[in-house]
Parts: C-alpha cells; structure tokens; sequence
C-alpha cells in the first residue's frame, strides 16, 4: 500500500475498498496518490516503506519521513572556536552600574572575574577599568561538543619543543667548558669527566642524541651482552633481560605457525615443528611446561588439592616441606601396596609368565626417541626405529614361487596374485616364465588382437588321384593311414550333422570348383556306412553268455 497508517483500526469494507484502490493504482486505472508537497507517490513501493512510523503519523499519505531530516538550527565549522582574549572596543574611563566591581567590565561579575584581586576595586577607585570581553555564540555540533581536542592550538606545542632545545644546549655548552678546562691531555681523564656529565644529567629531561655522537668516548667501557661488570668489586651482574633475546612470535613468521597470545605473551606450540625441541632455542611453553621438574610440581599440588579434599590439613603454598614429605610417603605405600597385591594374585592364581611382555618398541612399532637420516638412509643422530613386523609369516615361499603372494597387481581385473608366474589363483604352483606368457595372452587384448589378424590358409596339398579307366576303389589301392584317419573323422562329423565343409565353402567364396573324392575318404565312407541289407545288422544278442 502506498498510503500511510490511518488512525484507528478499519473496518472490513472499509480495508476492503482500500485494497481495491491499492490495486487500481497498480493497475493504473486510479490516480496516485499525493504527498504533502503535491508529488504523486509510486503506488508500487512496498508497505514497510511507505508507512508512516507512528511518531510521525499525519494521517496523510506521505514519503517525508523516507528523506533526510533537518538538522536543526545551523552550526559552525568544528575548526572553529573562540577567540580567546578578544575585547569588544575600548575600556571605559568611568565606573558603570552593573560592571564588575574587581575589574569594571560589563561582561561579567565579581565572582567570575579573572583578574587578579585587587585591594581596592574598579567600583571605589575608577582607574585601570578592563574593556568588556567579546561574547561570541558558537553553535557547536554533536562532533565539536565531543572533541577533546576542539580549541587545542598547535602552536603552543612549540613551546615544548623551544623549552627542550634551550636546556640541551645548555647541557652541552657546559660539558665542552669542563673538557676544555683540562690542562692534561690524558685521553681517560676526559672521558672521566664525559663519563661524570652523563651522569649528571636529568632523567626527565634526558636524551640519547649525545650518547650516538660521543660512541668512540665510550667504547672502552663497554660492558659484555647481558653483564654489567663493576671495576671496583670485580662483581658480575645479569640483568634481567637481554637484548639479543628474540621474541617468540619472531621466531617463525609464517601465520600459519604456532599461534601467539598477544595479551598472557605465551605461545603453547612450537614456532618450528621440523627442529627437535631439544635442539631448538624455543620449543613452545608446552615444552617447559612438561619437562624437567614441572610435572613432579603439578603431582604435587594435585596430591594437596586431593588430601585437602578429603579432610588432610595439607596446604602446598603454607607448608611446602610438609606437603612434600606426606607426598613421598604417598608414593612409597602406594608401590609397596600395588606390589603386595601383585604377589598375592600371582600366589593364588598364577600365570606370572604371561606378565612377561615383549618392549614397548616391538609391541607398539614406535618410540619417542628422535632419529636423523641422511640422504642414503644412513643413521646420523639417534638409534634406528625398529621396523613394524605383522604378526602373520612373512617372507614365506611356497610352492616352488619365488615372490610372495600380493606382490603383483592385476589392473586389467584387478586382481593380486604372484610376480614371479602371474598366477591370481592363492597357493597355486608355480609356472615361472610360462606363466607369465600364458597369463599375457590370454588377456583381452591379446585375444582381440589375435582374431583381427585372420588366419593364413593352408594350401592344401595336392592329392594324387587315380585317373585310369578303372574305377576308384577297384584294384590294388595304397592308402596313407593319416589322411585315412583323417577321414574317418571328417565322415563321422558329417554323419553326426555338426560338420560344414569348410574347403567347399572356400572355393565357392572363391569362385567355385569341384572336390574329387579321393581313395582315403572313399574308404572311410565305405567303413562307416551301415549296410541295410546286412542280415545281422540289427541282430543283438540277449542271453548271457
């Protein structure tokens, strides 16, 4: 709806009609409706926007609330700000009715006059009258009311500086008075005396300009990193800190490292994974927390948390002696009693040579002892880490194979089996080089390779034929027993119905040609043929012999 809120609630067909003159509008059937200004409203801007909030409800459709508002009376520049000590015009030369009695200015009164009291006042005495202040009216806004520094001048900043300058001037023409007052040459007395007006100096005023100016006067003097050696007491001192000390998040500048904790300066982790932490200058607070003496600390003060907890006057910061002493009493009856019921169960049940355990480093495979390679795999630093063994037979030949079962992989079935034959048949024997060539043809693509390659034919060997005029089969006639068998095979294949003939197919392929019938063929007809008029032919015989 692009009219505001009505007041009060509407009724049915009076929201009814709304609705329907909300529509038209959209449909522009109706006019839009008018602002407050006269300017048509777009009736397809939504509801929440064009409704009126109910602090500024007219009643009348409008947009002015969606519009910058006015920001009130006009206020001045934030740069902008009083002029101090500005007098409007000349003092007078009489006292006036109103006037401050100290001073004489109309400007203000007696109480919140700035001058300087005086014995007898501008009222009584009518001399030295001040001249009335300037009052200017500076609309500040929500920014100047805030700013601390609104009214600050820059310039009187100057002043510090001229004030700094003035006494390091000072500081120095007096050092080079005393240096020129020496009638001895002596390089250490001079440097006594530079030595004696460094020390002189103010703390608060001081400056390390002079100190980078005069480092050859000072040389000598210098002490060791991190000792400060009196000549006097031949006494060493550590200070606190040393300089050379690096911080712990410039150790490794990668941000993705150990993560530093700006506020508590601590770094849990190690900066540095790939150095040992017995090797590396900072190894992580975690390092120091769990090394050396720490953890015996924190049993410690979990053994008083524990005997406090359970009624024991036992307090860690109150009586350290004492909540170390009952601590080690702790851990001696607990090893006597752990040992003491380790006996009895074993008396009664037994089973000690089960208790027998293999190292940690073989049941586990792993150990926290560093170890450092070189590139040949030769151990630098450390002892070798014993190698993980599973716990079936490994290395165990059978069958006359010379590699071990999963040693070759199979990406065409992706299958295991054995490198030395190819076999993917589990505790089969072994073919060696057999295998392998057996193996490699009959894959897939040996076989496809082998049928795109058609077969050369045979030809066949020409077949002596008996060409007289005696008829095949009649006379004296020299069979060749192979070529007989031969064909006593092919006859039996034609008999059974499962034989084609695959030369007369060839030659009719070819252009055809007739096959003579040769006297090994016509033999084997001859032998296989069953003779019908053959009165024992069908004859079988029923009675046991």
């Amino acid at each position: 709806m692009a009219s505001s809120s009505t007041v009060g609630k509407l009724s049915r067909e009076e929201f009814r009609r709304q609705k329907d003159l909300d529509a038209a509008r959209k449909a522009g059937t109706a006019p839009a409706a008018l602002d407050e200004d006269g300017k048509p409203i777009n009736p397809h801007i939504p509801q929440y926007i064009s409704q009126v909030p109910w602090y500024l409800d007219t009643g009348a459709p409008t947009l002015k609330h969606q519009r910058r508002q006015d920001d009130g009376p006009e206020t001045t520049s934030i740069d902008t700000w009083y002029n101090r000590g500005a007098k409007a015009g000349p003092a007078a030369k009489k006292y006036r009715k109103g006037a401050c009695e100290n001073c004489g200015a109309m400007t203000h009164k007696k109480q919140d006059c700035l001058e300087r009291p005086r014995k007898k006042g501008a009222k009584f005495t009518n001399k030295d009258i001040q001249a009335d202040e300037l009052i200017q009216d500076v609309a500040m806004g929500y920014a100047a009311k805030r700013d601390r520094w609104n009214g600050y001048d820059v310039a009187d900043h100057t002043q510090v500086y001229e004030e700094y300058a003035a006494i390091e001037a000072a500081r120095q023409k007096k050092r080079e008075e005393e240096i020129d007052n020496q009638t001895t040459t002596d390089l250490a007395a001079v440097r006594k005396v530079a030595k004696a007006g460094k020390k002189d100096v103010d703390p608060d005023f001081g400056s390390s300009d002079e100190e980078d100016d005069d480092e050859d006067k000072y040389a000598d003097a210098a002490d060791a990193v991190g000792q400060k050696l009196d000549a006097k007491t031949r006494i060493t001192v550590r200070n606190l800190r040393i300089r050379e000390d690096t911080a712990k998040y410039l150790v490794n500048l990668d941000p993705s490292s150990a993560y530093y904790d700006p506020k508590t300066r601590s770094m849990r982790d190690a900066p540095n994974q790939d150095i040992p932490a017995e090797d590396a200058k900072f190894a992580g607070d975690n390092f120091l927390r769990y090394s050396g003496d720490a953890p015996d600390v924190q049993q410690l003060q979990l053994f008083a948390w524990q005997a406090a907890a359970r009624g024991n006057d036992v307090h860690l910061n109150a009586n350290p002696t004492q909540g170390e002493l009952l601590h080690t009493e702790f851990k001696k009856r607990k090893e006597e009693l752990k040992d003491s019921s380790k006996v009895s169960i074993l008396a009664k049940y037994g089973g000690e040579e089960y208790l027998e355990t293999a190292p940690a480093e073989l049941r586990q495979g792993q150990t926290e002892n560093y170890v450092e390679y070189s590139r040949t795999g030769q151990v630098i630093k450390g002892r070798e880490r014993v190698k993980v063994r599973s716990k079936y037979p490994e290395d165990v030949m059978v069958n006359n194979h010379t590699a071990v079962w999963g040693s070759w992989y199979d990406a065409g079935t992706s299958t295991w089996g054995y490198a030395c034959c190819h076999s993917i048949i589990h505790v089969s024997y072994c073919s060696g080089k057999a295998g392998i060539d057996a193996a490699q043809a009959s894959t897939a693509q040996a076989l496809l390779a082998s049928t795109a390659e058609p077969p050369e034919e045979e030809t066949p060997k020409k077949v002596e034929q008996n060409y007289s005029k005696q008829r095949v089969g009649e006379g004296e006639v020299q069979l060749d027993k192979e070529r007989l068998e031969d064909a006593l095979r092919q006859e039996r294949k034609r008999k059974k119905g499962d034989y084609d003939d695959e030369r007369s197919g060839k030659k009719s392929k070819s252009g055809g040609g007739s096959h003579d019938v040769t006297e090994e063929e016509l033999e084997a007809y001859r032998m296989t043929r069953r003779m019908t008029d053959d009165p024992m032919a069908n004859y079988v015989d029923d009675e046991d012999v």
